[in-house]
This record gives C-alpha cells, structure tokens and sequence, in this order.
C-alpha cells in the first residue's frame, strides 16, 4: 500500500512537470517582449540554473560518460537556443505560439529515429503517425483556412528564422533523445546544461548584442515563473520517470501541445482560431500513434 502511494505520488509531481512545461511557450514570449529574445532567454536560463543547483543539485560531472557530457551538452544548449529565441523572434504573440507548436513535432521525431537509429521495432502506425503530426503543423501554420498550402508559404517567409529554428530544433532534441538513451548510463547533466545554455545566451547577447531589458514588476513576475517551470519542469520530471507510473506519463505528454496553446493564449491574451486547435489535436495524435506503434512490438 505504501510503495502505491509513493507511485502515486511521483506520477502527480510528473503531471506538473508537463503542466510546468506546457506555460513556458507564453511565459518565454512574456519575458521576450521587456527583456528582449537574448537577454530574455539568458535571464531564464540563469535564474532556472540557480534553482536546479538549488533543488537537484550539482551535476556530478566526473562520473558521466564522456561521450555523454560531449553530446549531452552540445545537444541541449542548441536545442534550448533554438526553442527560447525562436519563441521570442517572433513577429507576433500569435507567431510565438504557432513556432511553439512546431516545437512539439519533437515527440513524433524521437520515435522516427529510435527506429532509424536505435533500432526500435515498429509497426505500420508510425506512419500514419508521422503524417498526421506534421500534417497538424502545416494545419496550424494555414491560419485560419486550415490547411492552405499558399497560406502555410506566406507565413513561414514572413518569419523565416523563426519557424527555421524551431524545425531545427525540433531535430536536434529529437536527437538528444536518442542519443543520451544510449550514452547516459543513468547520468543527470540538466544543471551542468541549463548553467552551459545560460552562458552560451550570456555570450551571444554580449557579442551578437540584443534588445536593451526593461524590469518592471510583470517582466520579473513572468522571468521567476519561466525560471520555475523550466528548473522544476525537469525536476519533476525527473522524480516521476524514475518513481512514478510511467506508461501514464508519457500517454500525458503527448497533449503538451493542446495544453500549451491554452496556456500560451491567456497568458498573451491571444485568441486561437478553431482551426489552430484542429492542428494541434493532429499534432496531438500524430504523437500518440508514432508511440503506439513502437509500443505493439517493443
């Protein structure tokens, strides 16, 4: 009885790391327009660093594989680089949460290259799984008239980088997935990454220059809270994969995306078409059908 408590409450402590994840798409965009992308995105990652060393603790660097601190850190920092400025590059609070969906193809990516990579079984779901993610995406990015191929160009060209970085971003935490299932050997690098992420921003913002910050009360309330839901998302995550009921966890995270729209709009004060919420429910069960089919035969 004791040990079904103690699942039971590490499954709840997982669902808030996905309830934690699932604010930051409004909560970086928030932060973005007072701080700027860069000096945004380094004020979260430095913050949320503080918080891990706090919490978790600091990475034991010595004991990781060495491929794993090499790939480990590399993957990452590009992949948190790519989410936290393409998210604040966008033109519009509406653009900033279409890029975050994009950001969410990752689900369906992680398990096309197990199978390509890692040698993961499968069935004949992951493609129809793969197709309606992206297909979700291309929804989304339609605008209001669904899927609009014309539409789908006049958006991305608008905004080029940011789509782009989040795409390429999408692949490398797709990446990171795969590659640190392998190499890890039970490791924990988040805090030593997050602190190597806070000063690759801390560098491009001194070299490359960024938008001058301006606190006021709002823009400190939304760093704390993207700082939070950062540093404890993983944690929480963390303590749930590792002691919770994981087939329940990952069946959840698989509506991040429906979560973060919702989250992302009352945060912005942005209203989503119907049609936006038409793509993000195929992104949706795009996911659930690419982990399906790699479920049947595993």
């Amino acid at each position: 009885m004791h040990s079904t408590s103690k699942t039971t409450r590490a499954t709840l402590i997982g669902l808030l790391a996905i309830l934690l994840w699932s604010s930051i798409v409004g909560l970086i965009r928030s932060v973005s327009a007072s701080l700027g992308a860069t000096g945004g995105a380094a004020m979260i990652y430095t913050v949320a660093s503080i918080l891990l060393l706090l919490t978790v603790g600091p990475s034991k660097v010595r004991a990781f594989p060495r491929a794993y601190l090499i790939w480990g850190s590399l993957l990452f920092v590009a992949y948190e680089m790519c989410l936290a400025l393409s998210i604040g590059y966008g033109n519009t609070n509406r653009q900033a949460i279409e890029v975050g969906m994009v950001n969410y193809l990752w689900p369906a990516f992680t398990m096309a290259f197990a199978i390509v990579f890692n040698g993961q079984r499968t069935s004949w779901l992951i493609v129809p799984g793969l197709a309606l993610a992206i297909g979700g995406v291309c929804w989304v990015l339609g605008g209001d008239g669904g899927f609009d191929p014309q539409a789908m160009a006049a958006n991305v060209r608008d905004n080029p980088l940011s789509y782009g970085l989040a795409f390429v971003g999408t692949l490398i935490w797709a990446s990171y997935c795969t590659v640190t299932a392998r190499i890890a050997k039970g490791s924990n690098g988040v805090t030593l990454f997050f602190m190597l992420t806070a000063l690759a921003l801390w560098i491009k913002y001194l070299v490359v220059g960024g938008a001058p910050m301006r606190f006021d009360t709002q823009s400190v309330i939304h760093l704390l809270l993207a700082a939070a839901a950062m540093g404890f998302g993983y944690a929480a995550w963390n303590v749930g994969i590792l002691h919770g009921n994981v087939t329940v966890l990952a069946g959840a995270s698989y509506f991040i995306p429906v979560f973060s729209a919702a989250l992302a709009a009352l945060v912005l004060d942005t209203p989503l078409s119907f049609s936006f919420w038409q793509g993000a429910a195929m992104v949706c069960a795009g996911s659930v059908l690419c982990w399906l089919a790699t479920r049947r035969r595993s």
